[in-house]
């Protein structure tokens, strides 16, 4: 039988409810195909830990980290403590310490669901967003100088490399040239920011001489909102910058109904380093403990998940139960116009499994 090692960081607010439930769908999940198991060690690294120890994560977190397949997480950011501190000393150490330069999030119109768009039923909002997620606007270049004088001087430095531009373009050309459409568009800022755009959008055309057979367009990234939304079907495979596709990818979950839903994966594509997988719908520590998350995109992460580790069938089987729970309608939270809780859905997956 095949055995994954999955490091569980359930981390801030509703992290610690979504992450239990998708760890009950995979265990029942591996249980009923009875051709893997998954190993999995829980870390309770977050802001409770740092409260305690003064770090998000111990020093030697990511050398712990190493030895496992993935790693599931759940969410980080609590109102007492920084944003800052909380994203750079969980989440982006994990990412940017495993070069995790890929991250992946589809977005579509599950079964069921609708869209605030006045005519978008599932199969026309279906996309996959690729953000650059090792550098550009996030490498965390810069400073502040002068502090607390009229003079203060504060500096946040978008570091573009060819190396780095590079390695994102093969990887989202290649993802578009797995999807039926094989059409890719690249998101810039290159009227405006005439140096790291500029460079990304050369780049961008250098490696699609390598990808004949993929359509290729660019979009200034302001317009690209107005697409999202004007022309859902006219997309397909984006691919942007750290800060665009951040930005870009919570309005492509939005318009698919509910942030609640919305995967991601960071990718190492060469596994090196385990990759992480992740809802995106953040910590939401307004309706923490109180049973009302939504687990859906924390479920399709594990989808995800099982694909990268290779378990294509279990994958498929698990997005065909979240989809019939969506499609069926009665197991649907508050986000998604219903009134079931996180532990409601949950049970209605692992009985449509």
């Amino acid at each position: 039988m095949r055995e994954y090692r999955i490091a569980a960081i359930p981390g801030d607010g509703i992290g610690k409810e979504v992450i239990p439930a998708g760890l009950t769908v995979l265990q029942r999940l591996a249980r009923l195909t009875n051709e893997f198991r998954l190993d999995v060690t829980s870390f309770d690294w977050g802001s409770d830990f740092y409260r305690r120890t003064g770090a998000l994560m111990p020093e030697d977190g990511l050398a712990t980290l190493k030895p496992f397949d993935a790693i599931y997480f759940g969410a980080v950011g609590d109102p007492a403590v920084p944003d800052h501190v909380t994203l750079w000393g969980l989440r982006l150490k994990i990412c940017q310490g495993f070069d995790q330069y890929a991250n992946v999030r589809p977005t579509r119109v599950l079964p069921g669901l609708r869209s605030p768009l006045a005519d978008c039923p599932p199969g026309k909002l279906d996309w996959v967003i690729v953000r650059e997620n090792s550098e550009g606007e996030y490498a965390g270049q810069g400073g502040r100088s002068h502090r607390g004088h009229p003079e203060e001087v504060a500096t946040e430095v978008s570091i573009f490399t060819r190396a780095g531009v590079t390695r994102i373009m093969r990887f989202a050309f290649a993802l578009a040239r797995s999807r039926p459409r094989r059409k890719l568009t690249v998101i810039t800022k290159s009227n405006a920011q005439r140096h790291g755009m500029v460079m990304w959008d050369e780049i961008a055309a250098e490696v699609a001489q390598d990808f004949p057979d993929v359509t290729v367009d660019k979009e200034l990234v302001d317009a690209a909102t107005v697409r999202m939304v004007n022309r859902p079907d006219s997309l397909d495979t984006i691919v942007a910058t750290n800060l665009h596709a951040d930005i870009l990818s919570d309005l492509a979950a939005a318009l698919a109904g509910s942030i609640g839903i919305a995967p991601t994966g960071n990718i190492n594509p060469e596994r090196r380093y385990p990759s992480m997988f992740e809802p995106i719908h953040g910590s939401a520590f307004d309706i923490m403990g109180k049973g009302l998350a939504n687990p859906i995109g924390t479920f399709w992460s594990a989808v995800m998940m099982l694909e990268h580790l290779g378990e294509k069938d279990a994958a498929q089987r698990l997005m065909a139960a979240i989809e019939k729970v969506t499609a069926d309608g009665r197991m649907l939270t508050r986000d998604l116009g219903g009134t079931a809780g996180t532990s409601s859905v949950t049970d209605a997956v692992c009985d449509a499994l």
